[in-house]
Parts: C-alpha cells; structure tokens; sequence
C-alpha cells in the first residue's frame, strides 16, 4: 500500500466525514457546493491532523515503541521533512477550502479556522503539546464534534440553535472514544517517554470505564435527539454494534488487540452519522 495513503490513516476519516453528514442533513435546503467544501475543508484537515502528529510523535521518539499501526517517520518509511511537508499541504488545502466559505458566507469564519488548525497542529507539535498533558480528548470533542456538526449546519443555514447542538454531541463522544482506543493501546510505550495522554493520567481501567462511558451515552444523546426528530429512534439499529466493542475492552484487551475496536469504533460512528443524517434530511 502507497506510503501516504498509510499516513493518512484512512480508519480515522469517519471522524470527518460524520459531522459534516448530520451538519448538513439538518438544514432545510442544502447548498451542496458549502457541503463539498465543508468535506473537503474536514478530510483535509484530519489527515493534516494524522500527518503532523505523525512528524512530531516521530521526531520526539514518542512512536519508537508504539505497537500500533505503521507510522511513517517511526519506521523510516518518509523522511520527517516530507511528512511535515504533507501535513502543511494539508492544511493549506483546508485552508483554501474554508476560506471560500467564509468569503461567501461569513469573515467570522476564518477565525475559526485559524483556531482549528493552531489546534490541531499544537495536539503535538510545538514545544508544549497539548495531546501531552490529556487535552486530546477535550480538543477532539470541542473541533471535530461540536465546531465540525454545527460549523456545517451554520453555512447551510447561516444560524444556531440548541437543536444542531444536541445533535453534535454524538459525535463528538464518539471521536473522543476513537482517540481513547489509540491511547489505551498506547499507554505503556506512553508512560515510558513522558507523554501524558488521558489515558495515562487516569490509568488504564478508569479509561476502559471511559470509553465504554463514551459509547453509552453517545447513543443514548442520540436517542434523546428524537425529540428533534422522531426518526431518530432508527439509531436504536447501533445498538447490537457497541456489544463486542465493549465487551473486548471490559475484558482486557490490550496492544495490538485493540487495532480491531478502533476500526469497529470508527465503523459504528459512521453509520450512527449515516442512519442521523437519513432521518433529518428534508
């Protein structure tokens, strides 16, 4: 497999994809050119997140004992200057793309896409990341749960309400548990070099129980939801889908037997964005 695509981390793009999906299925008319862009702006921006944490995980050592997937500067595959290269390409792509957003709908938003991406380069980079000292979590929910779902519903319908809120939450819990899945693999090799993820600071059973938490009440949210929408009780499908996931973590699975529940985890996101975005569409 291409080198890049290995970099880019296909298994996390459900992270992107899934606000951008319900974001735009709760608008009453849908402009699908902001759609594109609001894709284009979220999938460039997660593989630029996946590519400069790979440059500066590679370039502090962090990921020299990691058990997980293939990371490029890690195991040599791409130098550390072309894989910071990719990831600024990336957000440059982004960038582009959100600023022809902003442009045609809203200045306001260009300050919020320099924040995204300060934020998505400092989960790593720079001298005091914050992914370091168990921020990672909270970020991921705050950018591509809640700015990502609702950021989408605003250039569609240019307004806010509690409702797109309510709908954001979901998401957000859910690339949370994606997050929480790689750093409960990775929290001895962790440990050893300093980096203080979440996983770390609270030990590992108390984010077994944090995960498991994450996944519960992302489906119950989206089962209180149905207020908005009375078919949203459809998401009552996901429900046999949290069963294995939970069950391997509850019952110790570690290192590289974690690799499959990131990719269940990342699988029943997407299709509880699919199954939301089908019941608000107009």
């Amino acid at each position: 497999m291409n080198k890049w695509i290995i970099g880019a981390r296909i298994k996390t793009l459900p992270a992107a994809i899934s606000p951008v999906l319900i974001g735009t299925s709760y608008a009453e008319k849908i402009n699908w050119i902001n759609a594109s862009l609001a894709l284009a702006v979220a999938l460039f921006l997660q593989i630029a997140v996946n590519f400069s944490n790979d440059f500066s995980d590679g370039v502090k050592g962090t990921d020299n004992l990691r058990v997980g997937p293939v990371r490029l500067v890690a195991s040599g595959l791409a130098t550390a200057t072309a894989v910071r290269n990719a990831a600024y390409l990336c957000f440059l792509l982004a960038a582009m793309a959100g600023l022809i957003l902003s442009l045609s709908i809203s200045k306001w938003l260009i300050i919020i896409g320099v924040i995204s991406i300060l934020a998505a380069w400092g989960y790593t980079g720079g001298k005091k990341p914050y992914g370091y000292i168990g921020f990672g979590e909270l970020s991921v929910f705050v950018f591509f749960g809640l700015v990502a779902t609702i950021g989408s519903y605003y250039i569609q319908s240019q307004e806010l309400n509690w409702q797109i809120l309510l709908l954001a939450i979901p998401v957000g819990f859910l690339s949370c548990a994606i997050l929480v899945i790689n750093n409960l693999r990775d929290i001895s090799s962790d440990k050893l070099v300093g980096k203080r993820t979440l996983a770390v600071l609270i030990g590992e059973q108390q984010t077994r129980y944090f995960y498991v938490a994450l996944l519960v009440i992302a489906q119950l949210v989206s089962l209180v939801a149905s207020i908005v929408e009375i078919k949203m009780l459809l998401t009552l499908i996901c429900t046999p889908l949290l069963i294995n996931p939970i069950k391997k973590i509850l019952s110790g699975a570690k290192g590289v037997e974690l690799i499959p529940i990131l990719g269940k985890t990342a699988r029943l996101q997407l299709l509880l964005a699919v199954i939301t975005a089908a019941a608000l569409f107009n």
